[in-house]
């Protein structure tokens, strides 16, 4: 699960990270307001930016640095009115539906923290770079030994002394190296708390020296979380974050139905059972020339209400010009597939070319639901096995 950037700055604040303060608006007048209230508290610069769950937003114009109230409407007013495209969103871009309006800071050095899990070391790991605020991961292929990385201890986390090292081994000087480890121990602490896979401030910036902090003070000033959908049970507040108007409309029907559903590129629609079949049946697919359009895992024990509503969901993707059924009944059994795939057939019309490949439990009894319904299912074939099945597919719809 993903949360937008004030919301990752408030489990910041909340865990005592400093963070420049801001507003969230919904609308031009709101950020205006938010605007006000920033240069009213002796600000010079008002940072207006777009909270969607992708990133790219300064290059796509969608976060503005304001020096006055005017600028801000404007950037208000363009952000709420167009679409974001970025190469992180999809072709048709994203709407914007929130800005975070936020004090501007003074920076001298940006740097790029994280904590996050490694998987080759099955261990929580805290990462840092001396070049925060670029893309890190073009830093991460380029040049890896700009990335410095501390395992925490899998029992007790980030220990003091750790988070000071790194601290030093990032450039902090005097007094901010004292302020960076306190960051650095925060933002662990919370990635174990909030049960998160990732918690990333991107720029973690220096400012310049002033009078109330002469060597600087160390600031978040952007954040990112995302957090471990299975632990939401425990997790009220995160949880209640969750932005629906961020997700596919089709992986939250899917996930009201207990389906595991990720929507794709492509054309061939997938309906299979079972996580690892449903990625071998990917992979088939892609073998022999077609791309698909989802993952979706069934299960072993949906309904048949259930699997009706997969293909409704499968169908509904305007660019799925075929559907591959691939059931290797265990749990789950073949002549509950078979009724759905007719009673959608009846409910939701396979316009489409429709390939089945049915095994395990209950197949007999399933094969021959099919075969009676075939007047019913113009569209449909039937076929031997996987690797058949795909081939079937992919010749139905080449040139759709």
């Amino acid at each position: 699960m993903r949360v937008h950037e004030f919301q990752a700055r408030q489990l910041l604040a909340e865990a005592g990270v400093p963070v420049p303060s801001g507003g969230v608006a919904t609308t031009i007048d709101e950020a205006v307001k938010a605007a006000e209230t920033v240069f009213a508290a002796g600000g010079s610069i008002a940072v207006v930016k777009a909270q969607v769950h992708a990133g790219g937003r300064g290059k796509a114009g969608f976060v503005k640095v304001c020096k006055t109230v005017d600028e801000a409407r404007t950037a208000a007013t363009f952000m709420l009115s167009n679409r974001m495209v970025s190469p992180q969103t999809p072709p048709e871009g994203l709407a914007v539906s929130r800005l975070l309006v936020a004090s501007g800071v003074d920076i001298a050095k940006e740097f790029y923290v994280a904590v996050l899990t490694d998987r080759s070391t099955r261990r929580n790991v805290l990462i840092a770079s001396a070049e925060g605020g670029v893309d890190i991961e073009h830093v991460a292929e380029t040049r890896p030994e700009a990335i410095l990385k501390q395992p925490l201890d899998p029992v007790t986390g980030l220990h003091p002394y750790m988070a000071r090292d790194m601290a030093f081994r990032l450039g902090f000087q005097g007094k901010t190296v004292a302020q960076a480890a306190d960051i650095f121990l925060k933002l662990a602490r919370t990635f174990i708390e909030k049960d998160a896979t990732l918690a990333e401030i991107n720029p973690l910036v220096l400012t310049p020296a002033s009078a109330a902090h002469p060597e600087g003070q160390v600031i978040a000033i952007d954040a990112k979380f995302t957090f471990d959908d299975n632990a939401m049970f425990r997790q009220k507040q995160v949880q209640a974050f969750f932005d629906p108007a961020e997700e596919n409309p089709s992986e939250i029907r899917a996930n009201e139905f207990g389906l595991s559903y990720v929507a794709l590129d492509g054309t061939i629609g997938c309906l299979v059972n079972g996580a690892g079949l449903a990625m071998s049946t990917m992979d088939i697919v892609k073998l022999h020339g077609g791309e698909p359009a989802n993952f979706l895992d069934v299960g072993g024990s949906a309904s048949e209400e259930a699997v009706t509503e997969a293909f409704r969901i499968i169908l509904s993707d305007a660019r799925v010009n075929g559907v591959l059924v691939n059931i290797f009944g265990g749990i789950m059994q073949c002549d509950r597939i078979a009724r759905a795939i007719i009673a959608s057939a009846k409910t939701v019309g396979f316009k489409v070319p429709l390939v089945v490949r049915l095994e395990g439990t209950n197949v007999t009894e399933a094969r021959k639901l099919l075969e009676a319904a075939r007047g019913d299912i113009p569209t449909m074939q039937t076929a031997g096995d996987l690797t058949d099945a795909a081939k079937r597919i992919v010749a139905a719809t080449k040139g759709a």
